[in-house]
């Protein structure tokens, strides 16, 4: 199955910062999704957030496929601890999304963790290798 979003014009564009926590969480459960683009619901708000290599996309779940906010340009390189916030770009495409900003990062961060809890701790197969005592 394919979905396709729109991507509006920019109404705006701000700089801020996603608290650590936040960005590892996304990461981790990015990459235990085999770099296939990860779709959390937001329950509490009716939004949809997908998660792909480079940016978050936030749209409406009840409305059309119109993509309202979008988080780019993560800096994690710019810290100089794994603790400290990472900034990155937000960019607005819909009024409704300048409104919803208020909320995402605590409806966001609450559906990354029940995601979390559903995903399983390993992507991968496990293996043992004997080793020969002499």
């Amino acid at each position: 199955m394919q979905l396709s979003f729109e991507r509006g014009d920019e109404l705006a564009r701000e700089a801020r910062q996603l608290p650590a926590g936040h960005y590892n969480k996304i990461r981790l459960l990015y990459s235990r999704n085999d770099g296939r683009p990860l779709f959390v619901p937001l329950r509490g708000m009716q939004y949809l957030a997908i998660v792909d290599r480079e940016e978050v996309v936030f749209v409406d779940g009840q409305g059309p496929r119109v993509i309202e906010v979008s988080w780019q340009e993560f800096r994690p390189h710019e810290r100089e601890d794994l603790r400290d916030p990472v900034n990155y770009t937000c960019i607005y495409y819909h009024d409704k999304g300048v409104q919803a900003m208020s909320r995402l990062h605590g409806e966001f961060l609450t559906a990354l963790g029940l995601l979390e809890a559903r995903q399983p701790k390993t992507a991968g197969q496990a293996t043992v290798t004997r080793l020969d005592r002499d």
